[in-house]
């Protein structure tokens, strides 16, 4: 069996007895600062490789593929569409709605958008929702707690995955298991849900048999759903609704009003549903489940040598013990350490203690108020097209990496403050300049003074790569005017 893939449920519907599709909606809001310096807010962790070749959002979407699965709807950050889209498309995910959340307003009112989208053209559809940043390894079992929460939730149920404690854990939320319900074999009522308790309420609940994990994960009807949010979140509701009812297509992404979605409550599903309602039930899971939140949660993931290291890219370790080591760029070597994590990029270096995980977090706080570009975005910055990255910042001038994928081209755009030079260091570029339309090979270079309308376009089969030598009195990206985009970009 493909580990990425789940087996079928059922066989597939008839004509005669259709049974709704299960939705897929994955929810990938988070910018997953535990997880820095690799992860920020412009890449976050749901985009990286962490556990796999595959990145966390392409494991979550490879989880509800099949006969019973519809395509997934997504919720992201808008500023992360492009990339998600590609993902997506690189894993063979196809059909997927991309809802874009113009500002961040938790999980509630994401989960609620999906729905209502949903409604449009299945009002009996199951939702299974999911955050894109969770691993899951054992395939098998999530197959039959998937069943059993489906089965639950078309009984009428608000159902989550409790998962089986193997630790004290302060960073999960708790479910105290209640009854079992005789009209849905395997799940049973939720008695309480226990938000992230101290190191000594974890140990009591991890040992005493009645408690799970909260995974996060739910399933439920879309009316289900709906019904809940009109009773518990109408505020909820009613904004998200409007922000439905105002979406705009956006090449192929739906964007949700922004008047409307802002003027939403920031809640999570926890606090707006799930601790009010009186239909939520539980399936207690052992699925090798784990909130991918922090550094030594990947450790514990990881694969180790005989010393109990993880190392991943260029590390080397001596007499190191109990260690995550990762390198990103650099040659990183690791001496007489145990217990700690060394974690290497082109910009910034963590070093701490594996106990100290949950405090990565205050470092990016720290850098926030200092106004650290580190904090949010990393040297190499992802666009529609390709990427660039800074090489060398100097007083009045700036050298960048430019890569703009086959067939991809930037804006039409002109700066007000800086002249740039281009060089071709493999492939073709063509240069619009003004009124001009210039070929530029490798080998060759282009002079774009300041002030003039421009556009480079990769016009070949292969990355078109070249470096670019930015001179003038301010050198921000902010100094753009666009005046023609493919992307829709302002």
């Amino acid at each position: 069996m493909d580990d990425h893939h789940l087996p079928e449920m059922a066989a597939a519907p008839t004509a005669t007895a259709r049974i709704a599709p299960i939705v897929p909606v994955i929810l990938s809001g988070g910018s997953g600062t535990r997880l820095w310096p690799v992860s920020r807010e412009s890449f976050p962790k749901q985009l990286w490789p962490l556990i796999s070749d595959r990145s966390m959002i392409q494991e979550t979407a490879l989880r509800a593929t099949g006969p019973e699965f519809a395509p997934p709807v997504v919720v992201c950050n808008e500023e992360h569409r492009f990339l998600i889209a590609e993902q997506l498309r690189e894993a063979g995910i196809e059909g997927a709605r991309i809802i874009l959340e113009p500002v961040g307003r938790n999980s509630a009112p994401a989960i609620a958008a999906a729905a209502l989208l949903v409604a449009e053209t299945a009002p009996d559809a199951v939702l299974w929702m999911m955050a894109a940043d969770s691993s899951i390894t054992k395939t098998t079992a999530l197959a039959a707690a998937l069943a059993e929460a489906v089965a639950g939730a078309r009984a009428g149920r608000f159902v989550t995955f409790g998962m089986k404690p193997n630790a004290a854990e302060t960073g999960y939320g708790y479910i105290e298991v209640g009854a079992a319900l005789a009209e849905a074999p395997g799940l049973h009522e939720v008695a309480s849900f226990i938000e992230k308790p101290d190191a000594a309420t974890a140990g009591r609940l991890a040992t005493d048999g009645r408690h799970l994990w909260n995974s996060g994960m739910f399933v439920f009807t879309v009316a289900t759903l709906i019904e809940e949010m009109q009773a518990h979140a109408p505020r909820v509701l009613a904004a998200v609704r409007a922000a439905i009812t105002g979406r705009r297509a956006d090449l192929d992404f739906i964007r949700l009003d922004r008047t409307a979605f802002a003027a939403c409550p920031n809640i999570s599903l926890d606090y707006a549903i799930a601790e009010h309602t009186t239909r939520a039930a539980v399936v207690p899971a052992d699925l090798g489940w784990c909130d991918v939140g922090s550094w030594n949660a990947l450790w514990a993931l990881g694969a180790k040598d005989e010393a109990g290291n993880v190392s991943l890219g260029d590390v080397l370790l001596e007499n190191a013990h109990n260690c995550y080591a990762r390198s990103d760029g650099m040659l990183t070597a690791v001496v007489g350490l145990s217990d700690t994590v060394v974690v290497t990029t082109e910009d910034a270096v963590l070093v701490m203690h594996r106990d100290r995980a949950q405090d990565v977090k205050k470092v990016v706080e720290r850098l926030r108020a200092a106004g650290r570009h580190e904090a949010a975005a990393h040297n190499r910055a992802y666009r529609p097209w390709g990427f660039y990255e800074s090489l060398i910042n100097g007083e009045r001038f700036q050298v960048k990496r430019i890569v703009v994928k086959p067939g991809e081209k930037l804006s039409l755009q002109k700066h007000f403050h800086r002249a740039e030079h281009w060089v071709v260091v493999a492939g073709t570029a063509m240069v619009m300049r003004d009124n001009d339309r210039v070929m530029v090979r490798e080998n060759e270079s282009i002079y774009l003074p300041l002030g003039c309308v421009h556009r480079l376009e990769n016009p070949g089969r292969i990355p078109l790569e070249l470096i670019e030598v930015q001179s003038g009195a301010y050198l921000g990206e902010d100094d753009i005017v666009r005046i023609e985009d493919t992307y829709g970009r302002s």
